[in-house]
């Protein structure tokens, strides 16, 4: 991992080798750009360091590309998009996700951005715990927002990943880049995955709550069944998992930007899954410090998603 200094003074990364030799090869950097490794202080050019040796020089370096997402309105201006043949082209170019790859990752974005971080996951997810307490509205409220306030944190982490200048109110970029299509897409990830338990789940929950009153005890196997008719639900969490991501980063409609995160994640399923798990666990050991420390670690779970996310959404073009 690297951190390279634009031609404005600023600080961008760290980002992978790999990111900065597209970067050299789109321009944005060259041989004589200043650049020094995550874990180091020396500034070196980047022609001093071996894994640019022979890389094409660009022109003059120029800050960090900034990429801005395609606005809802940009996207529909530009033409429907075709989730099957999206998902399809990403799949064809991405390499199989790096569990503990993306964990390092995280690792090492959340120990070069700790503050920021910390802080604006922090007060992201304190608005909506608040929000969550007014009672019936407060409901309502997060059910509405809640893909607004996370498409805007992942946009914050996005950047900061990619090297990307980021200040600490694009934390709630989703208000202003996507609200429309992240409010639909968080409704419909939402009642689907209702629908889906009231036909799978809700007859196994009637039966057990009615036993007791037949003066009957629940038979062992109905767990066990509830257990193998939830399986479906966790299928969609895991693979909806980057589709506000997708909304506000590349400008997708909201069933586009679900069909296409659950193609490309069903196609890695299981590695996505435990990126998730392990992630988790990780920002739960925060708890251990009086679950204050939870504040510090949770940024670690956000910051896998996003690894994965641009791993598996985001792979290099096609030589």
């Amino acid at each position: 991992m690297f951190t390279i200094q634009g031609a404005d003074g600023k600080e961008y990364g760290p980002v992978t080798a790999d990111k900065i030799r597209e970067w050299i090869s789109g321009g944005r950097a060259n041989l004589q750009t200043k650049a020094r490794r995550a874990d180091g202080t020396e500034w070196k050019t980047l022609g001093e360091f071996p894994e640019f040796t022979g890389a094409a020089a660009g022109v003059p370096p120029a800050p960090a590309p900034a990429a801005t997402p395609r606005g809802a309105a940009e996207a529909v201006a530009a033409g429907p998009v075709d989730a099957k043949a999206f998902a399809a082209d990403l799949n064809a170019r991405a390499a199989p996700l790096d569990i503990f790859g993306c964990l390092g990752r995280s690792f090492a974005l959340w120990k070069s951005n700790l503050l920021p971080l910390v802080g604006v996951t922090f007060v992201v997810l304190l608005i909506m715990m608040v929000l969550g307490i007014i009672p019936i509205l407060g409901s309502l409220v997060n059910l509405v927002f809640a893909g607004v306030f996370y498409g805007g944190l992942y946009y914050f982490y996005l950047g900061k990943l990619r090297g990307e200048p980021r200040e600490f109110g694009d934390g709630f970029a989703g208000f202003s880049l996507a609200l429309g299509p992240l409010v639909v897409a968080n409704l419909l990830t939402v009642f689907i995955s209702l629908a889906v338990a009231a036909v799978l789940v809700g007859p196994w929950l009637i039966y057990l709550f009615a036993s007791p009153l037949r003066g009957q005890m629940p038979n062992p196997l109905l767990f066990v069944g509830m257990f193998f008719c939830a399986l479906p639900m966790i299928y969609l969490s895991v693979s909806w998992i980057f589709t506000p991501i997708l909304v506000i980063d590349k400008g997708l409609s909201p069933w586009t930007a679900m069909e296409v995160s659950r193609r490309v994640v069903s196609r890695c399923w299981f590695r996505v899954f435990f990126t998730v798990i392990l992630a988790s666990i990780l920002a739960a050991l925060g708890v251990i410090g009086l679950f204050i420390g939870i504040i510090f670690t949770l940024p670690l779970a956000f910051g896998a998603v996003v690894c994965a996310y641009e791993d598996l959404c985001n792979p290099l073009p096609a030589a």
